[in-house]
């Protein structure tokens, strides 16, 4: 097992990771001084594998669990789903100690922690990522929010968790699609900060992919360490956090014109971590062996690098929606080398261009 602290002072929370956490969980609640009634937030497919068990966990910690089942997948996260778990919060007399848990992928995640933070101005919230998607990326550092028909993610907040515990015999269920994904934001960790964990997934390939345990439980640390590391200097994305979007302008982007149902997110991440290395490259800030070693590794773990339903102009467009965009210039998180990155707003429209059409299959 292992533990990874993320520090924000009155606000800080443990990333409890490993196999077999139950008394964990059992510990940290019996000892939280929550409310008798909780949530526990799940999605139709993960629901049905874990979430008879979780339940029963929690109530032996000593609270009363109602569990709330959303439909599965990116179109769930939106204020009518959203909606419809404030009524049932509201209905069960869920009180300002009485915790929401998450227990899901990133979906799960993002909705529930917005309910949470917004549930009479916030109540507990507590993460049980069961996806490696969410376990590396979007359960920790308290962005939560859900999607807008014009855009991903735009109503949302900061609220950090009161814990993650991240239990890695849900690896055994996920579909190896879900592997791949969680990849995609692995990698870039490597490419923002480390350039040895970097190298560490160029030579590990077979174990990684293979969910080899000491691998799996090294690679989800690490990256939740750098994401720890990233979120205690800069919470709320004033300067150093933003350098976590590596890939995400593009991607985002490429999640919006195939309106999220033929990419998931790491897919759709990977091939804007390959735009934004060919804008890079553009730009005169790497070399041809920097952007051939992150289009190779990209491949390597089964990620697409052009991305099919997509047009430049769409694209293009679709960029000036993101939170990112400030007073119409987009921010842009371009490599200086492996292992280190650069946010730039001055981007010219035809280098934009030039990588979006690289990236369009």
């Amino acid at each position: 097992m292992r533990k990874v602290r993320v520090d924000l002072g009155e606000k800080s929370y443990d990333i409890v990771i490993g196999y077999g956490i139950e008394q964990e969980i059992k510990d940290f609640v019996t000892s939280a001084g929550y409310s008798s009634k909780a949530l526990l937030i799940t999605d139709t497919h993960v629901g049905p594998l874990y979430g008879k068990k979780v339940q029963e966990l929690l109530s032996e910690a000593g609270l009363t669990v109602t569990m709330v089942q959303i439909p599965a997948g990116e179109s769930s996260k939106n204020l009518t789903v959203a909606n419809e778990v404030f009524t049932r919060a509201i209905e069960l007399g869920l009180d300002r100690k009485s915790p929401i848990f998450a227990l899901g992928g990133g979906v799960v995640g993002d909705l529930a922690g917005f309910v949470a933070a917004t549930y009479m101005r916030g109540v507990p919230f507590v993460q049980l990522p069961t996806s490696l998607l969410a376990q590396v990326d979007s359960s920790v550092g308290g962005k939560v929010a859900v999607n807008h028909e014009l855009g991903k993610n735009l109503i949302g907040a900061f609220y950090q968790p009161q814990a993650v515990f991240m239990e890695l015999n849900c690896m055994k269920t996920l579909p190896p699609r879900e592997i791949y994904t969680g990849l995609g934001e692995i990698i870039k960790y490597g490419i923002i900060y480390d350039a040895d964990f970097f190298a560490f997934l160029e030579e590990n390939q077979e174990q990684v992919l293979s969910l080899e345990p000491e691998a799996l439980v090294h690679m989800i640390a690490r990256s939740c360490e750098i994401k720890a590391a990233v979120v205690s200097e800069d919470e709320k994305e004033a300067g150093l956090r933003r350098i976590l979007n590596f890939g995400h302008t593009i991607g985002h982007a490429i999640e919006k014109e195939t309106e999220y149902v033929r990419y998931n997110h790491g897919e759709a991440v990977a091939t804007g971590m390959i735009g934004a290395a060919h804008i890079s490259r553009q730009l005169g800030l790497i070399d041809d062996e920097a952007f051939e070693r992150v289009k190779k590794l990209v491949a390597a773990y089964k990620l697409p690098l052009q991305a099919g339903g997509v047009t430049v102009d769409g694209m293009y467009g679709d960029i000036f929606h993101d939170k990112k965009t400030v007073g119409g210039k987009v921010t842009w998180v371009l490599m200086e080398k492996i292992g280190q990155v650069i946010c730039r707003n001055d981007v010219p429209a035809d280098v934009v261009k030039q990588a979006m059409a690289a990236v369009s299959a």
